[in-house]
């Protein structure tokens, strides 16, 4: 495994007298409010309008590392379990969590915890590789949300309700994400170099 600066962690925390534990915590509470207003955030888009919390997902994991990007995930979960207003409906709590978005809200912290993993080593630096992981990453989250819709409602309707309509949304947040990570890994590097 690489160091964290195989991620944009160390260009997020700050420099000097703040403990390393404070400033996780702070970029925790960062990503779990980032989140909360991308499910809120409803974009028009065909053939169902898009929230942007996939996207969200894709950049905590790709900039946090395994290790936070797992537990600012976790908190989320948390957070909605308590019943604090974070997901995308007005509705949270654990009868929320165990409905049809279980799946996806699952996949959310596979997602992110597989991009931090491959952050951690390093694989996201190259624009071919992130690409790959970027899109890997979405395929998770609706693996996850495929098979939890499909126990509840079958498979075929679990693919025309949970999987089909997202097909492009996920495409272009995917692409997005991509293009985030070429810029920030340029922005990273220069700030290396000096």
């Amino acid at each position: 495994m690489r160091d964290a600066s195989s991620t944009a962690l160390p260009a997020l925390l700050p420099k000097g007298a703040v403990a390393p534990w404070a400033s996780r915590a702070a970029l925790a509470l960062a990503g779990t409010a980032a989140l909360a207003l991308s499910a809120k955030v409803q974009v028009p888009f065909y053939p169902v309008p898009m929230t942007m919390q996939t996207l969200v997902v894709l950049a905590i994991g790709a900039t946090y590392g395994l290790r936070l990007a797992t537990a600012t995930l976790a908190l989320y979960l948390a957070e909605g379990f308590l019943g604090l207003p974070v997901f995308a409906g007005a509705v949270a709590g654990p009868a929320y969590m165990v409905g049809p978005t279980g799946g996806y809200l699952i996949g959310f912290l596979a997602a992110a915890a597989a991009l931090g993993f491959a952050a951690d080593r390093g694989w996201l630096r190259r624009a071919p590789s992130s690409l790959g992981w970027l899109a890997g990453a979405h395929a998770l989250v609706f693996a996850f949300g495929f098979a939890w819709l499909a126990r509840l409602i079958g498979p075929q309707k679990a693919w025309i309700a949970g999987v089909a309509p997202f097909y492009a949304a996920t495409a272009l947040k995917t692409v997005l994400a991509w293009m985030g990570s070429i810029g920030w890994t340029a922005w990273i590097d220069g700030r290396a170099r000096g």
